[in-house]
């Protein structure tokens, strides 16, 4: 499969600009990719499309105020962008500027000077004036994806982040749980549906568009991911007792189905050399992965998943077409612009199940 084939259009006006005043009064579009059908439902129905003994998976990372604008001393404007913080005061970032940047330039901020100490692939390695969390956190602002035109205000501060957010590191939200709210989750605490917590910090690369028509050519962005005991052990007793996986969201797909895979390797390499050559995920597992999930890959973990709309030809989209199926996703989404649903991060959801059953190899 080519980049064109997760194609389609979309009216810019469908692009949701702002949030809706209530989390769970979203649209739900739920897509069975057994069968292709698309059913028409808002969020604070989910509940009937869950049962006692299902497992809600969320990624509980937090958004950064990531975005700080600066001068280089000629005057010149420049837009730091955080990627991530390596440690202390450094971290590895976007810049852009009008002229090129060069390796030892002094930017002034309204918090001090940023030093930019070099290049590393495709971002900047800088150094803050003081410990890089804190800064970016003191200094920026809310960094709303490229899509919204305006500028960040105050209710984003609240309303890009889930109610679950709580580790900080990442520069884009996880935007398929900002549609559950304190109502919707006493709902689903009463039918018996249960919640744990994956971490996964979302980099700037989310947005970036595929440079290579090939698929097996994209190489994916590194992103930070942590799976506790705890959740690997809840998820191991939900298949085992019949129940489903619900992933809430890419990023929790990304990282289970990462976990499941190191697992596999894991357990091979130890019968090789007689000892484990990472954690395994049954005893907690943190890392990077750079996991590019598209049609033909099998799932493990994941039984359903709760996600947003997606850019065209992004691999976000290519995700879900491997889950529920290309034709089906590509239909489901046509339907959704005749339907005048909201798209992309403030935008509405879609409850997905999988074209089968997933091998289950944790129950």
């Amino acid at each position: 499969m080519r980049r064109q084939d997760f194609s389609y259009d979309l009216p810019e006006e469908l692009i949701a600009q702002t949030p809706l005043a209530e989390r769970s009064a979203s649209r739900l579009l739920v897509l069975d990719g057994g069968t292709g059908t698309a059913t028409d439902r808002v969020m604070g129905e989910l509940p009937e499309y869950l049962q006692s003994g299902d497992l809600l998976v969320f990624n509980d990372t937090r958004v950064v105020a990531a975005r700080v604008a600066g001068l280089k001393p000629s005057g010149g404007r420049v837009e730091i962008f955080l990627e991530r913080v390596i440690e202390g005061r450094e971290a590895l970032a976007q810049l852009r500027a009008s002229k090129p940047i060069r390796e030892g330039l002094e930017v002034t901020t309204a918090g001090g000077v940023v030093r930019i100490l070099g290049r590393e692939d495709e971002l900047w390695r800088i150094e803050a004036p003081g410990p890089a969390l804190e800064f970016f956190e003191t200094w920026g602002e809310v960094p709303l994806p490229p899509y919204i035109h305006r500028a960040a205000d105050a209710n984003d501060r609240e309303r890009y982040q889930s109610i679950f957010a709580r580790e900080r590191g990442a520069v884009a939200a996880p935007t398929a749980s900002l549609h559950f709210d304190a109502p919707l989750m006493q709902k689903l605490d009463a039918l018996g549906v249960s919640r744990v917590f994956v971490t996964l910090h979302v980099g700037a690369g989310t947005f970036q568009s595929l440079r290579t028509d090939d698929l097996g050519a994209h190489r994916m962005h590194a992103e930070r991911v942590s799976v506790s005991t705890v959740t690997w052990e809840a998820i191991r007793r939900t298949h085992a007792a019949g129940g489903r996986v619900i992933a809430v969201g890419t990023t929790v797909v990304r990282a289970l189905e990462s976990a499941a895979l190191l697992s596999a390797s894991s357990r091979a390499l130890s019968l090789q050399s007689r000892r484990p050559l990472q954690p395994l995920p049954g005893e907690g597992w943190s890392g990077e992965t750079r996991l590019f999930i598209r049609p033909g890959f099998e799932f493990q973990v994941v039984d359903a998943m709760l996600t947003n709309f997606h850019l065209p030809e992004s691999t976000l989209l290519m995700l879900v077409c491997a889950f529920a199926g290309r034709e089906n996703v590509l239909a489901a989404y046509a339907h959704a612009v005749r339907a005048k649903y909201r798209f992309f991060s403030y935008g509405d959801a879609m409850l997905v199940t999988p074209t089968r059953h997933p091998a289950g190899v944790l129950s």
